[in-house]
């Protein structure tokens, strides 16, 4: 990864923003920028330059790890040696106020001396974040390989009786044995009725004696996410919770038609929602249809109702609409796809056919 690149194509933004100086906190973005991977560190950008402070807990990972910025050893937090380092700045310097408690805002101001124009700045990072470039998208991949392998002993997990808990622990011990660093979030198994809860994560409830079961799941490769969905059923299908599974089926099939550069996320959305809408489901769909993914689970863009952002090439993003009854159960089916030229390459191999256990 070129994170000398990355680190020029930020400058301009500085420029557009009115910064003399950009400090990044967001350790996501931090580890975009120049490659460091820790849980400590404050990246300090300007034209002439860039500095990445860290603790003594890092000082040989941040040698061999950061790429494109001189490397400072703090003997207190990172943030004051960034402080100290600009005890005669003069100027704007900007931080990120979409990552930035209250506290840790007045931490900034603690450090930095009166003459620092503290100015609170959103997405920066975030816009050179949200087209993946050829390595990321290899890690990308693997991730979303990975993923989809772990289907199979999910669904050999699954049999009435054993706990939701259970099940998430077999995806996440299969996962670790296949080289994942983590989990991409808490682990969703759902059952029965509790298919109906949108973010149902694993409980200690057992899996129902038939039903709909929501396996919602990623894996963290290299740093990249990804993110899956399936819904199997126990025991036979009933013709009614069959044709919810080919409505929701179709609607994510509509919405991944729909994906092409030029393209608008609001028409993604709607293309998902119309087809809920027709078989009179629209209303049990409760949430976004996708979002973007990348260094973390949770990326611009958001596919959503009115949402204006405009697909590009190399934007990675998931679709996942999902019908939800309260009291009966729930379904989700979810991908992830890139953006390509001419349309959308769909990344996740797992089979989408309605599974009977």
């Amino acid at each position: 990864m070129d994170h000398v690149l990355r680190l020029k194509a930020l400058l301009p933004a500085l420029s557009k923003n009115n910064l003399d100086a950009l400090v990044v906190t967001h350790m996501p973005n931090v580890r975009y920028l120049c490659g460091f991977t820790g849980s400590s560190g404050v990246l300090l950008v300007t034209p002439k330059g860039v500095t990445f402070f860290t603790d003594g807990r890092y000082t040989e990972q941040a040698a061999q790890q950061v790429k494109g910025a001189k490397v400072v050893t703090s003997k207190g937090p990172p943030v004051a040696g960034a402080a100290k380092l600009m005890a005669r700045f003069r100027g704007a310097l900007g931080f990120e106020g979409d990552h930035t408690t209250v506290s840790a805002r007045q931490s900034l101001l603690n450090f930095f001396p009166t003459a620092v124009r503290l100015k609170a700045v959103q997405g920066i990072v975030e816009s050179l974040r949200l087209l993946k470039d050829a390595n990321e998208l290899a890690q990308i991949r693997a991730a979303v390989n990975l993923g989809s392998e772990l289907f199979r002993p999910a669904v050999e997990a699954i049999r009435p009786g054993i706990r939701e808990s259970q099940v998430a622990a077999e995806i996440e011990y299969a996962a670790r044995k296949s080289g994942a660093e983590k989990m991409s979030f808490e682990t969703i198994v759902a059952s029965g009725q509790r298919s109906a809860l949108p973010h149902g994560v694993a409980s200690s409830s057992p899996i129902a004696a038939k039903g709909f079961v929501i396996l919602d799941y990623g894996v963290i490769l290299h740093g990249y996410c990804s993110d899956m969905t399936r819904t199997v059923h126990v025991g036979r299908v009933p013709l009614r919770a069959r044709q919810m599974y080919r409505s929701v089926l179709e609607a994510q099939e509509a919405a991944i038609a729909a994906v092409a550069p030029g393209v608008g996320v609001g028409k993604v959305d709607a293309a998902a929602r119309s087809v809920l809408r027709k078989a009179k489901l629209d209303r049990y769909f409760t949430h976004s249809t996708g979002h973007g993914v990348g260094l973390e689970i949770h990326e611009q863009p958001r596919v959503a109702r009115g949402e204006t952002s405009i697909l590009r090439p190399g934007m990675v993003i998931t679709i996942e609409p999902g019908v939800y009854l309260p009291g009966t159960g729930g379904v989700r089916i979810e991908d992830m796809v890139v953006v390509t030229e001419r349309g959308c390459e769909i990344l996740t191999s797992t089979t989408k056919e309605l599974i009977e256990i």
